[in-house]
């Protein structure tokens, strides 16, 4: 098994009640006829009992996990793309008791274009890289054997105060620009991205911004960090304080230890990205992309770790693109490129010189504006 050690497994009830959330408009529009012609004869035979829920608009299914009472399931279960499994956690986090319903087993069955974790997760498993249905049988089969652990999240804040919790990643630049752009294309499958990648190559884009991160693993030449993370710097601006630790009120959410508000510059044990202009920037906390973009391949799903990856300007079109084709094996670090590095970080913080460009998290979009994470 591929697992970190200290990693702990939880055991599926049997029989087991499953809540299927499923989005019918997801990727090529077939994940309920490959759920009902894949995915339920399997669980049947492994005694796990379906209700399916169908959505029928976007963030129906948020308001659904918000509102709902879940204690008659075992184990919640997305069949869709990446987007829904988003809406869900997002819904859950809003929950005065997210504490407890956050333990609840989460399932993702791939039925969208990108299915990215799905990918991921079939990858620690060690299972070969497969996609489509392969890929959902190898997924259903997980489901099937019961075991789940832990996975880590990470609480992004935005300038304009949104808080969100994303499970993928978060981007901004080029990534971002192919993601969204390529949406038209979604009845293609996978195929989407390669288009999209191609279009966005054709009109590529340079990006102002200040890119900071507290390295996993300290940096030569930076100050040790300080011993308490938990104090918060404050330097009497008003609406810019935390909260003093040990304050928290019951079913408030997690607090952000690593961060200072987004007014206060970053501490002085944090690295300030030298270069302002980026083609992309992309934090990802999984090993996949997409079922063909193995982007992070030393991520594990509870390393504790969020896996930055940003592309300086001046890289041309040529050398861009031979990343991307390496990354469908996960070789684009070999490549040696100048313009692209890679760090492993706890925390970072993007600030765009102005709103210019897509940011997106779990590949669904968002406005821009200065982020940390």
């Amino acid at each position: 098994s591929p697992c970190c050690a200290g990693d702990s497994y939880g055991v599926l009830p049997r029989p087991c009640r499953a809540l299927v959330l499923l989005n019918p408009q997801s990727g090529a529009g077939r994940a309920l006829e490959d759920f009902h012609a894949v995915v339920q004869p399997m669980l049947a035979e492994a005694d796990i009992a379906t209700t399916v829920f169908v959505t029928e608009r976007p963030h129906h299914a948020h308001e659904k996990v918000r509102d709902e009472d879940l204690s008659q399931w075992d184990t919640l279960v997305v069949m869709a793309g990446d987007g829904l499994l988003y809406e869900v956690v997002n819904g859950l986090m809003e929950r005065p008791d997210w504490v407890d319903t956050m333990k609840k087993p989460l399932c993702i069955l791939p039925g969208g274009s990108g299915n990215a974790l799905a990918a991921s997760i079939n990858h620690y498993a060690g299972n070969d890289h497969v996609a489509k249905k392969k890929l959902l049988t190898n997924c259903t089969f997980i489901l099937c054997k019961g075991l789940h652990t832990q996975m880590d999240l990470v609480s992004l804040s935005t300038a304009s105060g949104k808080r969100l919790f994303s499970f993928l990643g978060f981007g901004w630049g080029f990534i971002s620009d192919v993601d969204i752009d390529s949406e038209k294309y979604r009845r293609l499958g996978n195929a989407r991205f390669t288009l999209g990648t191609l279009q966005c190559l054709a009109k590529l884009r340079v990006y102002q911004g200040r890119l900071s991160y507290l390295p996993a693993v300290p940096e030569q030449g930076t100050p040790p960090a300080p011993r308490d993370p938990h104090v918060p710097v404050t330097n009497g601006q008003a609406g810019c304080t935390l909260p003093p630790a040990g304050t928290e009120v019951a079913g408030a959410l997690p607090a952000d230890s690593l961060l200072v508000p987004l007014c206060q510059p970053v501490p002085a044990h944090w690295t300030v990205v030298p270069e302002e202009e980026f083609v992309s920037v992309y934090a990802i906390y999984q090993s996949h992309l997409g079922t063909n973009l193995l982007m992070a391949p030393a991520a594990q799903l509870h390393d504790g770790c969020i896996h930055l990856f940003y592309v300086k300007a001046g890289i041309s079109r040529v050398a861009l693109l031979k990343l991307f084709l390496a990354m469908a094996r996960g070789t684009h670090l070999d490549l040696n490129c100048p313009h692209l590095r890679y760090v492993p970080v706890r925390a970072f913080r993007l600030e765009p010189q102005s709103a210019a460009g897509i940011m997106t998290v779990d590949g669904e979009a968002l406005a821009c504006e200065p982020v940390q994470g």
